[in-house]
């Protein structure tokens, strides 16, 4: 048993993949497990994956299902049922963890409590620029590196840079974070509990944005849960990358769902039950 899973929603990105396991290994907390949840990687990046995993001070599995489109909350729902924790982070497979990420998320933890973190958009000409090698020798960590991103949020394409803006003071932190929180897919944690008691992701959502974000964190809340943000802590850098479209049947999914107030998902880990409020 680790104190958190850290699972990782992963499709063909295999240097950033590496970018993310290098910032790993500088993590503050040693005591977690990485499972990499690959939404139908080609063999070529799936072979890569497997000749890497052992390299890591960390224990890595690679849980794979055939490419069939997206279905990211499926490959998310059987990396849940795989953890070997009691709390599971979530990223994605483009987005580099501060150094005292995987500490911050654990020290923030509450029961019956979902942690909402959020990114740094860093511009193409920034993330090119970030390295495996430079993440080794704490490029991330360095003045030079938060002058950059800073130079680069106002007269480049980086966005959301106040985002990446440590503050370790609780009381600094409340002044900046007076917004409701919501849930981003790509940096959440919460209690693998709490994730089993609505039945994980809807798999119905074949599309990014609703089922991974808004339907899940609606779905804690409905369940008497609370979302807490630990924006300027827990900090992440989001891979530049073309957006994605937002199909219509998504939204009209996730209105359904707000309108039946349907928390314990029938689409999820487990088919066929309804819990309807």
């Amino acid at each position: 048993m680790y104190k958190v899973s850290l699972i990782i929603a992963f499709y063909k990105k295999i240097k950033a993949l590496k970018l993310i396991a290098a910032a790993l290994e500088l993590q503050t907390e040693k005591d977690f497990e990485v499972i990499i949840a690959d939404d139908g990687s080609p063999r070529n990046i799936t072979e890569q994956i497997e000749s890497i995993r052992s390299g890591y001070s960390f224990p890595v599995r690679h849980i794979w299902h055939e490419d069939a489109g997206f279905r990211k909350n499926i490959i998310l729902n059987k990396a849940i049922c795989q953890s070997k924790s009691d709390y599971l982070i979530f990223i994605d497979g483009d987005c580099i963890p501060h150094h005292r990420f995987v500490e911050d998320h654990i020290n923030q933890r509450e029961i019956n409590t979902a942690l909402a973190g959020r990114r740094v958009k860093l511009s193409p000409r920034l993330s090119i620029s970030i390295t495996e090698d430079k993440i080794r020798n704490r490029y991330l960590q360095k003045t030079l590196f938060r002058i950059t991103l800073l130079k680069d949020g106002i007269f480049g394409k980086s966005t959301q840079v106040e985002k990446g803006i440590y503050i370790s003071n609780r009381s600094i932190r409340k002044l900046f974070n007076r917004k409701k929180p919501w849930i981003v897919g790509c940096n959440f944690s919460v209690w693998k509990k709490d994730l089993l008691a609505i039945n994980g992701f809807d798999e119905r959502y074949l599309a990014p944005y609703w089922g991974e974000d808004c339907d899940i964190e609606a779905r804690l809340r409905w369940n008497k849960g609370h979302i807490k943000s630990i924006k300027n802590v827990a900090l992440q850098y989001h891979l530049d990358h073309p957006s994605q479209a937002w199909p219509p049947e998504s939204e009209l999914l996730y209105r359904e769902v707000l309108k039946n107030k349907i928390i314990f998902t029938p689409f999820g880990i487990q088919k066929g039950t309804e819990n309807i409020i």
